[in-house]
Order: structure tokens, then C-alpha cells, then sequence
């Protein structure tokens, strides 16, 4: 088992690679979510149509994507 970077090979089923992938795949996630939901606030949708789309609450659209 590879316990530092340095030390992974090309192993295919290696975990660190993919959980660098993983990583690199939620950041783009997040900053795409961010690009709609600002977009969806110009074009006039209120929190509540946001929240519901992203399936979470109303206050928690607002607190994680209104201005801060």
C-alpha cells in the first residue's frame, strides 16, 4: 500500500489518483452550481425555486450562495 503521492505507481486501481480526480470534479461542481445559481438570480428565480432545484432549503441557498 502507498502511503505518500510520490509513491504511486500506474496501478489502475490505485485509490489516490481517483480521489484527485474526485477532488478536481467536485471544485468544478461547485463553481458550475455557483455560475447557475447566479444566473437563476439575474433572470429573476427566487431562493425558494433555487433551493428546490438544488434540493436543499430555502435559508440554506441563501446562506451558502447570497451575497456575502
Amino acid at each position: 500500500m502507498a502511503d505518500s503521492v510520490t509513491a504511486v505507481g500506474s496501478d489502475p486501481d490505485e485509490p489516490i489518483p481517483h480521489l484527485f480526480r474526485i477532488a478536481e470534479q467536485r471544485r468544478a461542481l461547485s463553481r458550475e452550481e455557483e455560475t447557475q445559481v447566479r444566473r437563476a438570480r439575474v433572470q429573476g428565480y427566487s431562493w425558494e425555486a433555487i433551493a428546490t432545484a438544488l434540493g436543499i432549503t430555502k435559508q440554506a441557498a441563501h446562506k451558502k450562495f447570497g451575497r456575502k
